[in-house]
């Protein structure tokens, strides 16, 4: 189907941000909100960070809040999710076909024996696969992981992929089945299916002459998403909005650098007036910031301040500029 609009790669990006809560925080408390499309929390509690980019006044403990839980979810990775929509974020992950389905359950139903119904530290190779089936929550401490059994979620399969898509679509958009099937954990095969099951509310479109798609029902937030003002600490998977495949436009396959002061110290990248101006680090509270060039005055108090309202013990900011 030819494309209905055509959005530059700005737009892109100022819509990805409203959606994802990086341009104006939501009120302090609404953490199962800034969770919605889930976060990525691999490095020493990513996910804390990623809310405090997203809610005012955040708390430490932001990312254990009632009404959120932690399993593996998108891209294998351990993700803190609402947890009204677990059964969104695993059961729509599972392969499609069922002989696979069925190795998957029964792999849950071995670990789940495991436990004994209780809360174990676990390091189970296998583990991620189990947590498709929505048996399995997970409550990392940076230091340990420990894996319990829940009650499978009750929501219908084909319900769950649809909503997992859909939930990407929104995030990501403009986006294309092969990134969403990059994210979910799909075969290319199951995410094209699950895409054409949701065609009917998709509109097409053409992302810097790239065919791609956004939700139809987005499209006047797409064509309004405000320029974001201020600072923000981005951590390495918010990075994905600005475009990290091969072409610099959709979330994925890839993990394409935004900016030449990114490496393996320094993953995560300071965001300036909607554009990446800086790559950062930390060690505990101690946040290491590399910028291309010069800030100025109101600038560097400006991102002194955020730095210092993370909710980490003892923060502090140090700067270097390349």
């Amino acid at each position: 189907m030819a494309a209905q609009l055509r959005i530059d790669h700005r737009q892109a990006v100022r819509y990805r941000l409203a959606v994802n809560r990086l341009g104006e925080r939501l009120a302090a408390g609404g953490y199962v909100e800034a969770a919605r499309f889930g976060l990525q929390d691999t490095a020493p509690r990513d996910a804390l960070v990623g809310l405090h980019a997203r809610v005012a006044e955040c708390e430490p403990s932001a990312w254990e809040a009632p009404g959120l839980v932690q399993t593996y979810s998108p891209r294998a990775a351990v993700y803190v999710l609402p947890e009204a929509d677990f059964g969104v974020f695993t059961i729509g992950r599972m392969p499609l076909d069922p002989a696979e389905q069925r190795s998957v359950a029964e792999l849950a139903e071995r670990i789940c024996g495991e436990f004994a119904g209780a809360e174990r530290r676990h390091g189970h190779p296998e583990l991620r696969g189990a947590c498709a089936t929505g048996r399995v929550v997970l409550r990392w401490t940076t230091s340990a992981l420990y894996a319990r059994e829940v009650p499978a979620p009750e929501i219908d399969f084909r319900e769950a992929h649809l909503e997992l898509c859909r939930r990407h679509v929104r995030a990501f958009g403009p986006t294309t089945a092969e990134t969403f099937g990059w994210w979910a954990g799909l075969s290319r095969p199951d995410a094209r299916t699950v895409w054409s099951w949701l065609e009917h509310e998709l509109l097409p479109v053409e992302l810097e002459g790239r065919a791609a798609a956004i939700l139809a029902s987005d499209e006047d937030v797409v064509r309004a998403a405000p320029a974001v003002s201020g600072a923000r600490f981005l951590v390495a998977s918010d990075l994905r909005l600005f475009g990290a495949d091969r072409y610099g436009l959709f979330a994925g396959p890839g993990q394409k650098s935004r900016i030449e002061l990114n490496d393996w110290h320094h993953p995560h990248g300071l965001m300036l007036d909607g554009q990446i101006r800086g790559a950062w680090g930390r060690r505990q509270g101690a946040i290491e910031l590399r910028v291309a060039g010069p800030l100025s005055a109101a600038e560097r108090a400006e991102v002194e301040a955020e730095a210092l309202s993370m909710p980490i013990p003892g923060a502090t900011m140090s700067v270097r500029v390349s």
